[in-house]
């Protein structure tokens, strides 16, 4: 009979490609793991992988093969979770993915409360883009994420939380900059500045100015918010940041104005989303209730 012991083995050479270091994402000896295998390919009567003494290559059918290991795996750990999902909330260890125009500005405000009401959770973060997250929560890779929506979530549950506008960053002498609130219209398209492809963000800014993606070619683009408003400050243009962002990067910059951008919103929703079968679903619910409430503290300030 095949094990999860060997699906766990097949699974890590399938990661890294090379038995020696599967062995040891395993903590197993080479060969045990090599024998493992080998009687779990014996057992199914073809091979899984091509090996020599330079490379290990998948075959065709053991493409397929994994593909079902890997759904086994995630029900074979969402099942060993359901004893752990009846003790006390946030007892045990949850993995979240979080994007980079979220993680900096929301962490630090909502984390420290959490850790003092629950000294002993443990939570391990990463942060990463919209698109790829998703893959992550859909292969079990990470219990849950944070994301702004709206997004193609690919049939995950989503919690939202939190949702907000967007604020217009200019310089202070710009006469814009007088306005307490600014219309898409009034803006100068090719001065504007967007996080670059791969961002959910620019595509939230964009929907919120009725911009289409066809008229975007030619602006200037930025790996980073932070880069963004280094680069307004150095005039090269100007760009738009989420409300949770606003203090944190326009600390120090008086030369900077934020205006809100006044266009039907909100113009992103912040929510968790996890599988419809993971069994820690209650703690989920209530990590949004506790970021909820420290949002609503620090809005409230």
């Amino acid at each position: 009979m095949i094990s999860l012991k060997q699906i766990t083995y097949i699974l890590a050479v399938e990661n890294t490609l090379h038995f020696k270091k599967a062995a040891e994402l395993c903590s197993v000896s080479q060969s045990a793991l090599s024998t493992a295998i080998t009687e779990m390919e014996k057992q199914l009567g073809f091979q899984v992988f091509e090996r020599d003494n330079k490379k290990v290559l998948i075959t065709p059918v053991g493409i397929q093969c994994l593909k079902k290991a890997r759904e086994i795996k995630l029900q074979m750990d969402d099942l060993k979770q359901l004893g752990k999902a009846l003790k006390a909330p946030l007892s045990y260890p949850m993995s979240l993915g979080i994007i980079p125009t979220i993680g900096p500005y929301l962490l630090p405000s909502v984390l420290p409360s959490i850790r003092h009401q629950y000294p002993d959770f443990q939570m391990r973060i990463i942060e990463d883009q919209s698109h790829i997250l998703v893959n992550k929560v859909k292969n079990g890779e990470l219990d849950t994420a944070i994301l702004a929506l709206p997004f193609d979530i690919k049939g995950l549950l989503a919690f939202e939380f939190w949702e907000e506008d967007f604020y217009w960053i200019t310089y202070s002498d710009d006469l814009l900059a007088q306005k307490k609130e600014i219309v898409s219209a009034e803006l100068k398209q090719s001065h504007l500045m967007l996080l670059e492809d791969g961002h959910c963000l620019k595509e939230h800014a964009l929907a919120a100015c009725k911009l289409p993606f066809s008229e975007t070619d030619s602006l200037l683009a930025s790996t980073s918010l932070n880069m963004l408003i280094q680069m307004v400050a150095g005039r090269m243009g100007t760009t738009f940041i989420p409300a949770m962002a606003l203090n944190q990067l326009l600390s120090g910059n008086l030369e900077l104005k934020a205006v809100h951008l006044n266009e039907p919103g909100p113009h992103r929703k912040i929510a968790f989303i996890t599988r419809a079968n993971y069994p820690g679903i209650n703690n989920i619910e209530l990590l949004m209730q506790l970021f909820r409430q420290q949002l609503n503290v620090k809005t409230n300030d």
